[in-house]
């Protein structure tokens, strides 16, 4: 790997000599990189070639604008939960509550809004006033009475399941009013107009592309700064070129099938807020410290049990919303809703490079994580595959997910 090389010897680039080096430093060696990075870079090959063989297996369907404006639909809701899980994995603890959840804030909001009458948005809150009482319930019981929360979280999932069959009465509502429908099935389209696409789709693509280039070009001069390797500047180019055509692709697509989904733009601000918490915030650090070494962590001054209570509290807070964006999307509440949405959002979370010991995983990984699921669902049930053979796919892909991770790590102790 190419040194980078500072004005003088053991001395970092000044923030004035970053930026011009970042247009020469770095490495050109492709498998040096990826194998740098092997947790991360393989979940991205190993979506580019989960989309190309179903793109394949079902003459190109899955690529189709009317599928991939239906993945985005069908699966936000795991996407979102995929989120919080994460952080809960990073944390080194597991929420097998969320799919109760779920169930439980729509039900609520079905109850204020179908059968009581109250407007949509009375529903909406009530949903997340819910989720966090139900977060600070978990995180009471984890953070400050010392329980596990596997325990916590198993009662839980019994809990406010039974607590769901209480509000509905056993018994199914619908449907909501077309306003609370909109936050799951609602597009914008036409707003600066286009002959046969909508040119807002394009323009927030072309956006989150500048958006991704600035911020990578950013992060590199970052890494130089502190020495840190990196690739080579032309490789760089090469991979915001590559993402910024594969956004394009997804953009037009949706461009010509219904425009921008409302709950990919929900979707996006969550992406965006929480990559800034765990990354660039003194508790996202915290929740990392708190995974990786424990002990260390206490010795440091982080104050664990605050932090693990709020991490239960922010699960809690977005169980709500995917459960707003369910029972949207379905358009009532059934007490079966939400039935092992827990186990994909944990997929998600460790398919996208989270660790089991916990210390380890971003939220775009669990994104990818998340889409590689709804990939292999969507693409299985285009194929008319049976639901049980995807359940066996599923728990393989999960399981070599899990060794992969097992395989990094003893890796990486054998190379100390």
């Amino acid at each position: 790997m190419t040194d980078i090389k500072s004005s003088s010897p053991g001395q970092r680039p000044s923030a004035d000599d970053a930026p011009a080096l970042a247009l020469r430093a770095g490495s050109s060696d492709p498998r040096t990189l990826i194998m740098a990075n092997l947790r991360q870079s393989g979940i991205f090959v190993a979506l580019v070639v989960i989309v190309a063989l179903f793109a394949v297996l079902t003459d190109g369907v899955s690529l189709s604008p009317g599928n991939i404006t239906n993945i985005v639909l069908q699966y936000s809701y795991i996407l979102v939960l995929a989120i919080g899980m994460v952080i809960v994995i990073i944390g080194g603890h597991i929420d097998l509550s969320v799919g109760s959840v779920v169930a439980l804030t729509g039900a609520v909001s079905a109850v204020l809004v179908i059968q009581q009458g109250h407007p949509w948005w009375l529903g909406v809150l009530a949903a997340l006033a819910v989720g966090l009482a139900v977060g600070a319930w978990h995180g009471f019981w984890v953070a400050y009475a010392g329980i596990p929360a596997f325990i916590v979280t198993l009662a839980g999932m019994l809990l406010f399941r039974g607590l769901t069959l209480r509000v509905l009465d056993n018994i199914s509502l619908s449907p909501f009013p077309a306003e609370y429908q909109q936050i799951a099935a609602g597009f914008l389209n036409g707003l600066l107009g286009g002959q046969g696409f909508d040119a807002f789709t394009l323009l927030i693509g072309a956006v989150a592309v500048a958006g991704y280039a600035v911020g990578g070009f950013r992060t590199r001069v970052a890494r130089i700064r502190y020495q840190q390797p990196v690739e080579s500047f032309p490789l760089f180019v090469a991979r915001v070129v590559l993402v910024g055509a594969v956004v394009m692709y997804f953009a037009w697509q949706l461009a010509h099938a219904r425009g921008l989904p409302i709950v990919l733009i929900v979707l996006a601000v969550l992406v965006l807020a929480y990559g800034l918490l765990t990354r660039r915030t003194v508790f996202g650090r915290q929740v990392y410290a708190i995974g990786g070494n424990l002990p260390a962590a206490m010795l440091s001054g982080v104050k664990v049990k605050t932090v693990n209570f709020w991490v239960f509290v922010n699960m809690g807070f977005l169980s709500a919303v995917a459960g707003i964006i369910y029972s949207s999307r379905s358009n009532g509440a059934q007490p079966a809703a939400g039935n092992m949405f827990e186990l994909d959002a944990i997929a998600a979370a460790f398919i996208g490079g989270a660790a089991v010991t916990g210390g380890v995983g971003t939220v775009v990984g669990a994104m990818v994580g998340g889409l590689i699921m709804a990939v292999m669902s969507n693409g299985m049930q285009l194929m008319g595959v049976d639901q049980s053979m995807q359940s066996v796919v599923k728990g393989l892909v999960l399981l070599v997910a899990v060794a992969f991770d097992v395989y990094n790590k003893r890796r990486a102790g054998s190379a100390r």
